[in-house]
């Protein structure tokens, strides 16, 4: 005697076995439905990808922030040199690591700002001209 459903025959068994495959076996997009997808934003609309409120006051050290990887830190010019460049770092963070001096051992990005002559609060900027 065959196990199965008594509630529907063979085929229609087959059929609703595949339409589930992508989410029991964990496939991307096995439940995407094109009218659950989200509607990009409209032409009057703000950028989402944009962080309100943030502007340039530490817009400059998010963005140096993102290519120092936590795998990196504490570390030293060269492991943070290494993540940046894992990190596809562009040409004026990795100049700005490789203006580090060798052989200190940073803990956190913001050390490493402070280290650059910048402070949290005035990114890009000497710490001698903010004042």
């Amino acid at each position: 005697m065959e196990r199965g459903s008594s509630k529907h025959s063979s085929r229609v068994d087959e059929q609703m076995k595949h339409e589930v495959l992508g989410t029991v076996q964990g496939i991307a997009g096995g439940r995407a439905e094109e009218w659950k997808m989200a509607e990009p934003a409209g032409e009057d609309q703000p950028d989402p990808t944009r962080t309100a409120g943030i502007g340039t006051l530490n817009g400059d050290l998010s963005r140096f922030g993102r290519y120092i990887g936590l795998s990196a830190l504490p570390g030293d010019r060269r492991a943070l040199r290494h993540s940046a460049l894992t990190l596809e770092a562009p040409e004026d963070v990795l100049a700005d690591l490789d203006s580090l001096p060798d052989g200190v051992v940073y803990q956190t990005v913001v050390e490493i700002w402070a280290a650059l002559g910048r402070r949290p609060d005035l990114p890009g900027r000497d710490s001698d001209t903010a004042h």
